[in-house]
């Protein structure tokens, strides 16, 4: 009965409140989450449908140009779940939230990690930055402290003084970066989602994420391009 379907009930409600106050959740979490509200509101619980429980969600949300979406953590592979805002790009969302000198040292970074072999920009390389700012220049000290921000409202994602774009940030901005980067952007060549760390042929340029390139080769002796063939010249993660 689709009518029966889409209607919320208060396990619905509870699941969306707590992933809103997280932003987003590794598919563990939601799945303990979901059992977990079903129980305590006394709903039907079946561990194989929360696909289904976030669809009916998702239909509720579909005025509000809000979405939970699905996705991947580019570092190992793990599924996530992420409420993202449709009605707005990351950058006009963020603008309510920082100064436009921070907004534009964001935009930089951005383009340092997408520009970048690997997906990463360094600490150092970003600080750099600071004192070219257009809008209004930022001493190492503020940059330092806005950079930590930009990790705990997790747009920016931080490993040995190496940033990336945080998991939730890619869910939400995929088509913004898309467009913005359409010469430099990629797609992943397996799951088809975009990639920003990630391997490249050298030969045809095609792109994948470093647990798609982990699962693609699993079985293989030795690593070709499912593209053109070629040899794999990566380490295999």
């Amino acid at each position: 009965n689709i009518a029966m379907a889409a209607q919320m009930s208060d396990a619905h409600r509870r699941f969306l409140q707590v992933l809103m106050s997280h932003g987003i959740m590794e598919g563990s979490e939601a799945r303990k989450l979901h059992r977990c509200c079903c129980e305590i509101n006394k709903v039907y619980y079946a561990h194989d449908k929360l696909d289904d429980f976030i669809t009916t969600i998702n239909i509720q949300l579909q005025p509000l140009f809000m979405q939970i979406r699905k996705g991947m953590s580019e570092g190992d592979g793990r599924a996530h779940y992420a409420l993202v805002n449709l009605a707005e790009t990351e950058i006009t969302k963020m603008a309510s939230d920082y100064a436009e000198n921070e907004l534009e040292l964001f935009r930089k970074i951005m383009d340092l990690i997408i520009l970048s072999e690997n997906g990463f920009a360094s600490s150092t390389d970003i600080l750099n930055l600071a004192d070219q700012l257009k809008t209004k220049k930022m001493k190492k000290k503020e940059a330092e402290q806005v950079l930590k921000i930009f990790v705990e409202d997790k747009w920016l994602s931080e490993r040995n003084g190496e940033y990336t774009l945080h998991t939730r940030c890619i869910m939400e901005m995929e088509q913004y970066i898309l467009s913005t980067y359409q010469d430099t952007a990629r797609k992943c060549n397996i799951c088809h989602s975009l990639a920003i760390q990630s391997q490249v042929c050298e030969t045809c340029g095609i792109v994948m994420h470093l647990p798609c390139v982990g699962k693609y080769f699993k079985a293989q002796t030795e690593p070709r391009c499912p593209h053109c063939n070629d040899f794999w010249p990566h380490e295999i993660p």
